[in-house]
């Protein structure tokens, strides 16, 4: 029992989902947030597991392929003889229209599939997406009529292009023509560790924090009034793998796409607060418009050099650690945004998260690893 002395868990207990006899993962996109939580959930139940990536994994115990994901050749020779029984699709990449977005990731997940297809070993395929399903790509988005929040599973797809839509149909057809099961898994904003990951919050609020304390500037929030005052949930990186790991070893997740957050429902204006506390830094709610940190940091790549020596940081690419441009898009949200769980727990999965500590959690391992400097 927790007393009232000892400090709550982040999360519930995370069971360990046992491989089947003989299964063998792949993990496509096994360096990013979710793909390098998923490998750390692989490998500790104690599944075989390979990682493809551009760059190598640098868990022991797991294999590595490079392949280019937007070339069919590339994926046959790197993944020609490796006959996965489980994949784990959690990669995409950003393209300057949604157009062409359709046509890279929808191409990626045919190309992919259309290579271990064949290979006659694949039970079962996961594709991690998100809930752009509900509010649109990004050049078209929020526009239009919205489905209601939460956002139920079976909301009717919305008439613009999406190329969430296009992987969807091509993971289906796959699983038509070579006979694996299949799951998807609308994440929200999905929190977790990574470097070099391009649409990463947690690690770009925290260089944000570092930047302002540098320059005595207040953390200011960047996005709307009622952006800070909505309901909003997230997904934490961890609670994403097991849901996964849940989906590819149920029988009655076969088949079917999920929402996935974290169970609780958090408003900025009560979150920012004690980031900033925790971050070191005086916080500061919305103005009359939004103050985007595209905008603030123009000036942080210089900053950065100054906090990465006096503080004796390890990544001296700022790129690397914060993607200003989707915080604002993740901050500057319009409404409640909040995704409906009911799919799951019916299925029964019973995961949950406790969003703040967990991502307080995550800005504590990157301030260890000395990405992040250390909170004062």
């Amino acid at each position: 029992m927790t007393s009232l002395s000892t400090p709550a868990p982040d999360r519930a207990p995370t069971p360990v989902r046992t491989p089947p006899e003989g299964a063998h993962a792949l993990v496509v996109g096994a360096t990013g947030i979710a793909g390098s939580a998923l490998i750390e959930q692989l490998v500790a139940a104690g599944w075989q597991t390979t990682g493809l990536s551009r760059r190598p994994v640098e868990t022991a115990g797991v294999g590595h392929v490079a392949a280019d994901l937007t070339s069919r050749d590339s994926l046959q020779q790197a993944l020609g003889d490796l006959r996965p029984t489980h994949v784990f699709i959690t990669a995409w990449s950003r393209q300057d229209t949604e157009a062409e977005n359709i046509r890279v990731n929808g191409g990626m997940v045919r190309d992919l599939l259309a290579v271990l297809g064949p290979q006659g070993t694949l039970q079962h395929v996961t594709l991690v997406t998100g809930l752009k399903h509900y509010l649109g790509p990004f050049e078209a988005y929020g526009v239009g009529v919205l489905p209601d929040t939460p956002f139920l599973e079976d909301a009717e797809r919305r008439p613009v292009e999406n190329f969430y839509y296009a992987q969807e149909d091509e993971l289906s057809a796959a699983s038509a023509a070579h006979g694996f099961t299949w799951s998807v898994h609308r994440a929200h904003t999905v929190i977790g560790h990574a470097v070099g990951n391009a649409m990463n919050l947690a690690s770009t609020v925290g260089a944000y924090a570092a930047v302002v304390r540098a320059t005595g500037r207040p953390f200011v929030f960047p996005g709307s009034v009622s952006a800070w005052n909505s309901l909003v949930d997230l997904t934490d990186a961890v609670l994403l793998a097991d849901h996964q790991l849940w989906a590819a070893t149920t029988p009655a997740a076969a088949d079917t796409a999920f929402n996935i957050v974290d169970g609780d429902q958090v408003r900025w204006r009560r979150l920012w607060p004690a980031l900033a506390a925790h971050l070191g830094v005086e916080p500061q709610g919305p103005g009359d418009e939004p103050a985007p940190l595209e905008v603030q940091m123009a000036d942080a790549a210089t900053v950065w050099e100054r906090v990465v020596a006096e503080h004796g940081l390890v990544e001296p690419d700022l790129t690397r650690v914060a993607s200003w441009w989707h915080t604002d898009g993740d901050l500057g949200r319009e409404g409640d945004m909040l995704a409906d769980m009911t799919r799951s727990r019916l299925a029964g999965y019973t995961g949950y998260v406790s969003t703040e500590r967990a991502l307080l959690a995550v800005l504590d391992r990157y301030a260890a690893e000395g990405i992040l400097p250390q909170p004062r």
